[in-house]
């Protein structure tokens, strides 16, 4: 027969079999598409050497008046403005003592503190700073406590615990001369409880860590033992911040290093929310709203009220005939789950519908109309605005909201939602990435509590890839960044990466590959023999010796057990005239795949020498 060109469709599909899909490509990692033909993604370095605490749930980039540059990040445990690259910690403050509330015991040969403070409301590994505390007499010094620190164990509502460290961290052990409290002049600064880094199912026994609370009582949703997420938004060059079922707090850019404030304690605040599941800044007409919020007048949060402040003034919550702040309910379904702020309106996801907000003016301000119930959002983070619509991710389909919600043509989606950890569903991050027309998720695999699979959708190629990568957030390329910036962490360590730099994973070999979907020659009557393929390839960006692989698989029957043939390297001396390979099999794939440093390519036809070559 000769020379065959096989022109496979691009996208990966995995809707069905290996063999109901011949022409098509059926697998493939770190593989995208430009003009239907397939080409490895961008690698990633480290923006930052630094690193930080805590899981991190949403970055936000932006520069200011002055042309500073900023990034802010809200993780489980921590807040940080990263400016240059200074990584400033501005977690909120949410109680501060008086002179000797505080007083600290320590115990002969143990690095263990006892610190007492009557209803000091902390948890475990909330964050504390003492200051103006006198040494104890010995090894632990007033260097050794006047610092921060993470409280270890909580036995009481009037006490906790702490290991004793010096100012490099290093774990210091009390002598027999530690017999003080600390004097009268100790001052604790509480920040603001840490959140979960993991959804936890329920909230009855189990729910909690042990010996929390009393004996016989179960926990209830609290911002404390719920998964930790945040919304960040920009107020002019400022920056407002809400974690997911706490308060609301602000940051002033001409302040950089002072730490984020509750709106409740700045001077001129007027009845802002106190509890609310998101912010979201409607920038045309500069008004903060506040998604799923406690109603003017009440303590009390209503997981369907949304409320805003009088325009241009974050502070002013209070509803008067001479300013716009106001309020509205939702009305179906029982818990808002999340809003995007899109082209000229404000998308609102209910657990039952999809809402329009929209600015009007006075006196209504704000009105919100159903788009579609039935529809949902998988989590908060879930959705992103790309190619000027809003793609979406729900509990068993992927959409794109144009005015109506329409479901998206998907060929991985068996594969996604069938590996899918719908527990820790709330964790799904929508990004887009604008250089190459994709909008896609990260997504906890049914094997892991945290995000480690990326999907991807090609809103012009309308192609789908699938990847193996795991990233907490995303933010594409803008303010700070001339790439799209990630984030990702492990063992509570995190870092920050450029993505589309290069071709590797942070200094080490990327490997990518793309393999097609089974094909034969008349229906698999016949075997195949297949003597050479001619590479049709480039190497883009690459060193100066890359190298891929193809390789072919086989097998006699749709059930039958793949097995590697033969295996070519290609690289960029090869003769690609010709590239001697050797298999026979009723069905064949072809699997192209890269493992080495500084490597891009970008894959055209597949020609391969096939012949008939018997029954049996």
């Amino acid at each position: 027969m000769g020379l065959q060109r096989f022109n496979f469709k691009a996208g990966i599909y995995k809707e069905g079999t290996a063999y109901n899909n011949e022409g098509r490509f059926f697998d493939g990692n770190f593989i995208r598409f430009r003009a239907g033909f397939p080409e490895k993604m961008g690698g990633w370095t480290k923006k930052y050497q630094t690193s930080f605490i805590g899981v991190c749930r949403k970055i936000k980039q932006w520069v200011a008046l002055n042309g500073f540059k900023y990034i802010g990040l809200g993780t489980t445990k921590k807040t940080y403005i990263i400016q240059g690259s200074s990584f400033v910690d501005v977690t909120p403050i949410r109680a501060t003592t008086s002179a000797g509330d505080v007083t600290f015991a320590a115990t002969n040969g143990s690095s263990t503190i006892t610190v007492t403070d009557v209803a000091h409301n902390a948890f475990k590994n909330d964050f504390v700073t003492f200051s103006g505390a006198a040494s104890l007499g010995g090894l632990i010094t007033a260097a050794v406590l006047n610092q921060e620190y993470e409280i270890d164990t909580v036995p009481s509502t009037s006490t906790f615990t702490i290991t004793a460290k010096d100012t490099s961290g290093n774990t210091v052990i009390a002598n027999a001369s530690d017999t003080g409290n600390g004097g009268s002049s100790v001052v604790g600064a509480y920040q603001i409880s840490v959140g979960q880094d993991i959804a936890v199912p329920g909230g009855g026994w189990g729910s909690g860590d042990w010996g929390d609370g009393t004996w016989g009582t179960g926990a209830g949703t609290t911002v404390t033992n719920t998964l930790r997420l945040w919304s960040l938004d920009n107020f002019g060059e400022d920056l407002v911040l809400n974690p997911r079922l706490g308060g609301i707090y602000f940051w002033d850019a001409t302040s950089p290093t002072t730490r984020a404030a509750e709106l409740s304690t700045i001077s001129g605040a007027a009845d802002p929310p106190s509890e609310s599941l998101q912010i979201v800044v409607s920038t045309q007409d500069r008004h903060v709203l506040a998604i799923g919020c406690n109603p003017f007048g009440s303590s009390n949060i209503d997981l369907m009220q949304i409320r805003w402040c009088d325009q241009e003034n974050v502070l002013d919550w209070r509803p008067r005939t001479t300013n716009t702040a106001g309020d509205l309910r939702l009305s179906v379904g029982s818990t808002i789950v999340g809003a995007l702020r899109g082209r000229q309106e404000i998308a609102v996801w209910t657990d039952a519908a999809l809402y329009s907000l929209r600015f009007v003016g006075a006196p209504f301000v704000f009105t919100a109309n159903m788009i579609t119930d039935g529809v949902g959002l998988i989590g908060p983070n879930a959705a992103a605005v790309a190619n000027n619509v809003i793609f979406f991710m729900d509990r068993r389909n992927f959409y794109v909201y144009t005015g109506v919600a329409q479901a998206l043509p998907c060929t991985v989606r068996a594969f996604v939602f069938d590996d899918l950890n719908e527990i820790q569903g709330q964790q799904v991050t929508a990004f887009s990435n604008t250089a190459h027309n994709e909008v896609g998720w990260f997504y906890p695999s049914s094997g892991s509590n945290f995000c480690d699979r990326m999907v991807v959708y090609n809103y012009v190629e309308q192609a789908w890839s699938v990847s193996e990568l795991s990233r907490d957030v995303w933010d594409d390329a803008g303010a700070s960044s001339d790439f799209p910036i990630a984030v990702q962490t492990s063992n509570g360590v995190g870092y920050v990466y450029e993505h589309e730099v290069g071709f590797n994973a942070d200094g080490s070999p990327l490997t990518a590959f793309i393999e097609t979907a089974d094909f034969d020659i008349g229906d698999g009557d016949n075997f195949a023999f297949i003597r050479r393929l001619l590479p049709d390839l480039s190497f883009v960006g690459s060193s100066a010796s890359p190298s891929i692989t193809y390789t072919l698989k086989s097998r006699n029957n749709t059930d039958g057990t793949l097995v590697s043939q033969s295996s070519v390297d290609i690289n960029n001396n090869t003769d690609f005239s010709m590239a001697n390979v050797r298999a026979r099999a009723r069905q064949m794939r072809v699997r192209i795949e890269s493992t080495d440093l500084d490597n891009g390519w970008r894959l055209g036809d597949v020609r391969l020498d096939v012949r008939q070559d018997g029954r049996r």
